[in-house]
């Protein structure tokens, strides 16, 4: 009876060891289970997210086609986000986004800040002047677009980077049709959350180039300050070499003037502080010829005669430019450009000395926080 009794004890403790091991199995790969189904279904809960955040801001419609994520790297990838106005004439897209990457700096986490970096490729910006000129009562404001963008990015951005784009204002209602733009964007913005050399004024740099309409060479360089409510900024840009007769259908329409040869360049300072700008635009225009009179009504050839006497009278001997330089400053809210010193300037460079196809880089930070305490 003895020996039976512990057969019997020994074979219950084996069926507990058995059920024991068997949860021990059991509960890790329900969680396995349950993890590997919320990984499968995690895309399609973030898209959905996303396109309820787009759909939010009202007055445009938008959404995004897939979403891609990568949980051991603390990314996520957005395809193909499109965007527009909801009550747009056109079918011109007012955003596209075939591809952003959204993820943690991981240099920045060395550094005990949790930020992002977004890196968009071959994005496009499309003004279309008649869409976003209508009268909506439901257009978003300022608040709308910055609680979308804090909505799908919860961290705040540090690094952002954009890869071939493109950005165009674009006006449909004139014949021929105005299209400005500038393609083949690359732009990089670092430390925009002051990650590193807090000591700085303008901690964080912008560096971007282009080629704009006419085959033009854009660059800006510069330096901000976006934690602020108002960024201070010190920025140089500068447009060159872009052919004059590719501008012909804006100034055509807006000057009644056009071009059969020539090339046109733009160089500009603007130094923001405390939300007062200070700076200068600097257009040239080398070489240039305006159309041939007798293609052209009686109108046009008049004015065009008249234009060109001016720019005859005007232009620099020595180098064949027609050049000014515009200061603009006040502020932001009522910038304001200064007529006289644009007139005696464009006499200055015709007569006196000829403006150099240069930044002058005679703009600094420092020059804003003057003008705005006088």
């Amino acid at each position: 009876m003895k020996n039976c009794r512990l057969d019997d004890e020994k074979n219950s403790d084996l069926m507990k060891n058995k059920k024991f091991s068997k949860k021990r199995y059991t509960i890790p790969l329900i969680i396995i289970g349950l993890l590997v189904i919320i990984r499968l279904l995690l895309p399609t809960l973030v898209k959905k997210y996303v396109n309820n955040v787009l759909a939010g801001i009202p007055g445009y419609y938008g959404q995004v086609a897939d979403i891609d994520i990568s949980l051991l790297r603390g990314a996520y990838v957005i395809d193909s986000l499109y965007f527009n106005k909801a009550d747009a004439g056109s079918e011109v897209p007012f955003l596209i986004f075939p591809k952003t990457h959204i993820s943690i700096e991981w240099r920045a986490l060395f550094k005990g800040r949790i930020v992002s970096e977004i890196v968009m490729t071959d994005p496009e910006f499309i003004y279309v002047f008649e869409d976003q000129q209508k009268n909506d009562a439901a257009n978003a404001d300022v608040d709308d677009w910055s609680k979308a963008l804090t909505d799908l990015v919860p961290l705040e951005i540090n690094h952002f980077k954009i890869l071939n784009g493109k950005a165009a204002f674009v006006q449909l209602s004139v014949n021929p049709n105005i299209d400005l733009n500038l393609s083949q964007i690359q732009l990089d913005a670092t430390n925009l959350k002051n990650v590193l050399s807090k000591e700085k004024k303008l901690p964080s740099n912008i560096n971007a180039t282009a080629i704009s309409i006419g085959n033009g060479n854009f660059k800006l360089d510069g330096q901000m300050n976006l934690v602020k409510q108002i960024p201070d900024v010190d920025v140089s840009f500068s447009l060159e070499n872009a052919e004059a007769t590719a501008l012909n259908n804006f100034t055509k329409h807006y000057a009644g003037i056009d071009f059969t040869k020539g090339n046109f360049n733009v160089y500009s300072e603007i130094a923001i502080a405390d939300g007062y700008l200070t700076g200068y635009m600097k257009p040239l225009l080398k070489n240039s010829e305006l159309v041939d009179a007798k293609q052209d009504s009686f109108l046009n050839s008049l004015w065009e005669g008249f234009v060109g006497f001016f720019k005859f009278i005007l232009k620099n001997k020595g180098n064949n430019t027609l050049a000014t330089k515009i200061p603009i400053e006040g502020n932001l809210n009522k910038v304001e450009s200064k007529l006289w010193p644009t007139i005696g300037n464009l006499v200055k460079n015709g007569w006196v000395k000829a403006f150099p196809g240069i930044v002058d880089d005679d703009v600094i930070f420092e020059d804003a926080k003057k003008e705005k305490s006088k």
